[in-house]
């Protein structure tokens, strides 16, 4: 249905021709663009439906007073399922230290949630078929487990803001969810309207960036600078490519689709998608609030060093 309307549009409508740069490029801009927001409503109602009694409260609850590798698997699964992007991170992460909760976990559960999510993973499916997903998904679950134990050898409490200490658990009173299926229905609608309000021109400028890539930019060029043999640094230059970039794991899947259509290896388009999903500029002047320079360095050293390795590893194994 989204080839058949983007040959529509493309060809007949706007009268461009088939195999051209700006046919190639509008015809991947408009059927990304229906498919991923089709996608999207669909899948963030849905999850909103199911998702009507979760609150980032109840999150930190399920966390507290576990076992350290249950707190974190649980803090892991938790992001993954979340919808917490980093604009979220500064009051979860007061949160989990107010509720007790390691660090060394909290530092998990931030690595997570704006790497994997529901909608992410589904469109995934979707646009780049199951098994880039599970390799991303994988992936993600892996930085995560050993990113937070890595944090928490350098003992990043001695780096977190005064103010996160001093803040006591009880002031914010908690809103009573409405459990019914009429409060569910309008609570799955304002997820829809507020997700997505906050995240379409993220997934416009993804989406432009993959068509302008997908339709200009040659083939030849792509394979001997980010596919050739023996480019080691192809990866490690992804993963700086992708901080000063903002967007989440949805909005970078079209630049993920343009770079694997024109042979960029797997591991490399899984660096970028990692480093521009966790390790953006604006993620870090969001923690930045929350923890030090030092701790905050340390945390951007540890995912750069990971998704280099991730990338890597899959380019190594041919994936």
């Amino acid at each position: 249905m989204f080839d058949w309307l983007a040959n529509v549009v493309t060809y007949q409508w706007l009268g461009l021709e088939p195999g051209t740069h700006a046919g190639e490029a509008v015809h991947f801009f408009i059927q990304d663009t229906t498919k991923i927001f089709f996608l999207l409503v669909v899948v963030i109602y849905v999850m909103g439906l199911l998702r009507a009694l979760l609150s980032p409260e109840r999150v930190r609850d399920y966390v507290r007073g576990k076992p350290k590798w249950l707190a974190r698997l649980m803090a892991i699964v938790l992001g993954a399922i979340t919808p917490f992007c980093s604009c979220s991170s500064v009051p979860l992460f007061i949160g989990f230290v107010e509720a007790g909760i390691p660090l060394g976990v909290t530092f998990s559960f931030l690595i997570a949630s704006p790497m994997i999510n529901e909608v992410a993973v589904v469109i995934l499916l979707g646009i780049l078929g199951w098994k880039l997903t599970v390799l991303y998904v994988l992936a993600g679950l892996t930085v995560a487990w050993f990113g937070g134990i890595i944090m928490e050898w350098f003992r990043p409490a001695r780096w977190v803001e005064d103010y996160v200490w001093k803040i006591h658990m009880g002031e914010t009173p908690q809103v009573e969810m409405d459990t019914s299926l009429r409060g569910r229905h309008e609570f799955a609608l304002r997820e829809v309207k507020e997700i997505l309000g906050r995240i379409w021109k993220w997934v416009i400028i993804g989406i432009a960036v993959g068509a302008l890539f997908h339709g200009y930019v040659p083939q030849e060029w792509v394979v001997k600078n980010l596919g050739g043999e023996g480019h080691w640094w192809s990866v490690p230059l992804a993963v700086l490519l992708g901080i000063p970039l903002y967007s989440n794991a949805t909005g970078v899947i079209p630049v993920a689709e343009a770079m694997l259509n024109k042979g960029v290896p797997i591991g490399t388009t899984l660096a970028l998608m990692m480093s521009i999903a966790a390790l953006s500029l604006p993620e870090m002047l969001i923690l930045r609030k929350v923890i030090r320079w030092p701790a905050l360095a340390i945390y951007a050293g540890v995912l750069g060093v990971a998704f280099t390795l991730v990338g890597w590893g899959f380019n190594a194994l041919g994936a």
